[in-house]
């Protein structure tokens, strides 16, 4: 009995023993782990090398500048021309509201320029009558004076004739000279007065001329607004793009500022939300490699354009203030514009599209 335990407590041992020895007597193992460890170990520093000269984020999509159309008039549209995500050239017409009214209006304004017109030239024609008779006054003043200045004349002859020799000259010759002194220099002083009447007149005609001149700029300003509101009815492209979001239809009436449809233009490019710490080596003309989820099977070209000057929590209509409370900090995102170098032509790109950009930073 003893023995026999004395064995059975030896077998353990032994086997611990024989076991432990294995694991060390296998150089071939230990070597197969050290080299995995050594291959491992290499494959990770030169992962980080490598991604380390990339910075990427998910937080992107594509963008543009997309333009709303509304009309500047009211009316109810008769005519629409652009129909959904149709490709529209710069200046094609893609709206048409009734302008009956409108045309009534520019013929209205029409002919009150005309009128305005009419008068103007009634009140030139007046100016020319005015100078005339202007004219013929003043030539009826220098004959007065001529009369006037010889009756003058005679009357002091007789008198100085009549200091020679009282006998030579009638005392009736003395008074009829200085009547008719007396009658053209009266004559003299009414051809006068209607010399300046015939001046007041054609200061008067050349007043109404400037005033009928205003007239006709107001009605020739009239005209062009109503123009303008005329064109209004006509709604055009104003750039080359794709039509989307229309919300109008034939006989709708639209006031002006609603909403009828919008236009992606074709420049499209991503904004892409980097946190501020992925930042310190990104500068413009970068290049990126971009992503889109909406062609998987594709990897776009681009490069950065350029960074804006503030995290985007600092636009926000009621920004954070952080002088009042507890302040915790918090990672900022930065938008960052990215150019396609090339649009793809089967790839239905948009606004809104999540993309995935990687800038080589180094």
């Amino acid at each position: 009995m003893t023995d026999n335990s004395s064995d059975q407590d030896k077998q353990p041992a032994d086997a611990g023993t024989k076991k432990g020895k294995g694991l060390l007597h296998r150089p071939v193992l230990l070597s197969a782990i050290a080299i995995l460890l050594v291959v491992a170990a290499v494959g990770g520093i030169l992962w980080w090398s490598y991604e380390r000269q990339f910075e990427s984020t998910d937080d992107a999509f594509i963008d543009t500048h997309i333009v709303r159309l509304a009309p500047q008039t009211a009316g109810r549209v008769i005519q629409v021309m652009a129909d959904d995500n149709a490709l529209v050239q710069a200046g094609a017409p893609l709206i048409i509201i009734d302008s009956a009214g409108l045309q009534t209006q520019v013929a209205q304004a029409r002919a009150q320029a005309a009128q305005a017109q009419a008068g103007v030239d009634s009140a030139r024609s007046q100016i020319l009558v005015d100078e005339r008779a202007y004219q013929q006054a003043l030539a009826e003043v220098a004959s007065a004076r001529a009369v006037a200045d010889k009756a003058s004349l005679d009357l002091a002859r007789y008198r100085s004739l009549q200091q020679l020799n009282p006998s030579a000259v009638a005392q009736q010759q003395i008074d009829d000279a200085t009547a008719t002194v007396t009658q053209t220099a009266a004559q003299l002083q009414s051809a006068l007065r209607a010399a300046q009447t015939r001046m007041a007149q054609e200061a008067m005609a050349r007043t109404q001329v400037a005033s009928s001149l205003e007239q006709v700029h107001a009605a020739q300003a009239t005209v062009a607004a109503a123009g303008i509101n005329l064109g209004y009815t006509r709604i055009v492209a104003p750039l080359t793009g794709h039509v989307t979001d229309r919300t109008v239809a034939v006989g709708n009436y639209v006031e002006p500022g609603t909403q009828m449809l919008a236009i992606v233009p074709l420049t499209l490019w991503v904004t892409a939300n980097f946190k501020e710490t992925q930042l310190a080596l990104m500068r413009p003309g970068q290049p990126v490699s971009i992503k889109v989820d909406v062609c998987p099977e594709k990897r776009l070209s681009g490069h950065v354009d350029s960074l804006q000057r503030g995290a985007g929590q600092a636009f926000a209509i009621l920004p954070p203030q952080n002088a009042t409370g507890n302040f915790v900090k918090v990672v900022q995102r930065v938008p960052v514009k990215i150019d396609f170098d090339r649009l793809p032509s089967d790839c239905p790109l948009g606004p809104g599209m999540s993309v995935e950009p990687t800038v080589r930073v180094r």
